[in-house]
């Protein structure tokens, strides 16, 4: 029933900005945490960025965000709760950004680094960054 959709992927120079979204539907991601995560063939899924939930007295806003190292200075993941939306904003992009990235919606709260306590995915934006 739960379901999430990312955009915005595809092909895009070295040094520009990308900006990815992710639509969710089937209950209001209001109160959980949501990350993003890329995954290449033959890889496992790797953390990049988490945005926590609210509680019920939260007022649209996010209360915490965490980074993988190698991306904390170029990444930045916001919300908006009224919309259902996610996004990853992704400044001044390298080869090395080249993956498919994903979007996760947690059961929990708290801000999550771990891919395993995220119960839905979307099914992945293909971001591929040119020379």
């Amino acid at each position: 029933q739960r379901q999430l959709e990312e955009r915005g992927g595809g092909l895009v120079q070295s040094g520009a900005s990308l900006k990815l979204s992710c639509a969710a539907s089937g209950g209001s991601i209001r109160p959980a945490a949501m990350g993003w995560f890329r995954q290449a063939p033959g890889k496992g899924r790797e953390f990049v960025a988490s945005i926590g939930g609210f509680v019920l007295s939260g007022y649209g806003s996010e209360r915490s965000t965490e980074y993988a190292e190698s991306w904390k200075v170029r990444f930045t993941i916001t919300r908006d709760n009224d919309k259902n939306m996610v996004y990853l904003q992704i400044d001044r992009v390298s080869a090395d950004d080249t993956d498919v990235y994903y979007c996760g919606w947690s059961s929990y709260a708290a801000i999550i680094s771990d891919s395993t306590d995220y119960h839905y995915w979307g099914q992945g934006t293909q971001v591929t960054v040119s020379s």
